[in-house]
C-alpha cells in the first residue's frame, strides 16, 4: 500500500470503528491508557490506580478483552493484562500529541514520551471518540480527512453512499463541532475541524499503513 491518499477497505474500517466503539467510555480508555504507559497489570494493580470498585473494572477488562483490544496472561496465582498487539497503542501516541499541542506541553509529542494524560482531558477524549464511533460518520470524517473539503455530492461519490444519509450524518458533524461548511456558489463545502476526530482517522490510517499484513489490523 502506498502512502498516496486513499480510504480503507470497508471491512477495516469496521474493524477500526468497533475498536473505537469499545475505547469510547472515560474507564475503559483510562485502563488502556495505565496499561500503555504501565505495560501488564493485574485486576487488583489496575483498580487500585482508576480508583474504582474492582468489579467494575473487571467488567471493563472483559469487554476489551472481548474486543481483542486487550490480551491476558496468567502469571501464578494471578492473570495480568496487557494492550494488544492492535491500534489502541498508536492511538495513544496520538492523543499525547495532541494534548501537547492543546497545552505547549513538549514532551508530549515526542513518539516514545508515555505518561497518564490529566484525567478530565481523557474523558473529554473518550466523550468526543462516543459522538463521532460510527460507520458513516468516521467514513465521511476519513473522506474530508484524506480528500479535503468537499461538496455533499463529493462525499456521496467518494464514500458510495446516498444523499440523505451522508446529509443527516454531515448536520450531526457540524453540530458536534467535527466539521464546518462554507457556501461556494451554489454549492456547499464541508471540511474537517482539528481535535481528537481528526487525530483518530490519521493515527488509523499510520497504524493500517505500518502493516505488512493488512488483515492484522
Amino acid at each position: 500500500m502506498t502512502q498516496d491518499k486513499y480510504q480503507l477497505p470497508p471491512e477495516i474500517m469496521k474493524k477500526a470503528v468497533k475498536g473505537i466503539t469499545y475505547i469510547a467510555h472515560p474507564l475503559r480508555l483510562r485502563i488502556l491508557e495505565y496499561l500503555d504507559v504501565n505495560g501488564p497489570s493485574s485486576v487488583s494493580t489496575i483498580t487500585k490506580a482508576m480508583n474504582e470498585e474492582q468489579v467494575i473494572v473487571s467488567q471493563s477488562l472483559k469487554k476489551l478483552r472481548d474486543a481483542h483490544l486487550v490480551t491476558t496472561q496468567r502469571r501464578g496465582l494471578f492473570i495480568y493484562y496487557a494492550v494488544a498487539e492492535e491500534y489502541p497503542a498508536s492511538i495513544f501516541v496520538c492523543i499525547r500529541k495532541l494534548f501537547g499541542y492543546m497545552t505547549d506541553s513538549f514532551r508530549f509529542l515526542q513518539d516514545d514520551y508515555k505518561a497518564l494524560l490529566p484525567r478530565d482531558y481523557t474523558t473529554m477524549v473518550a466523550n468526543q471518540i462516543k459522538l463521532f464511533a460510527n460507520y458513516d460518520k468516521m467514513r465521511i470524517l476519513e473522506y474530508l480527512n484524506e480528500f479535503g473539503p468537499a461538496s455533499v455530492s463529493q462525499i456521496m461519490e467518494g464514500i458510495k453512499s446516498s444523499q440523505i444519509k451522508v446529509s443527516q450524518y454531515l448536520k450531526r458533524l457540524r453540530d458536534d463541532g467535527f466539521v464546518v461548511s462554507r457556501r461556494e456558489g451554489r454549492f456547499i463545502i464541508y471540511a474537517i475541524t482539528k481535535g481528537v476526530h481528526q487525530t483518530a482517522m490519521t493515527c488509523i490510517h499510520k497504524r493500517y499503513n505500518s502493516l505488512l499484513d493488512k488483515s492484522a489490523f
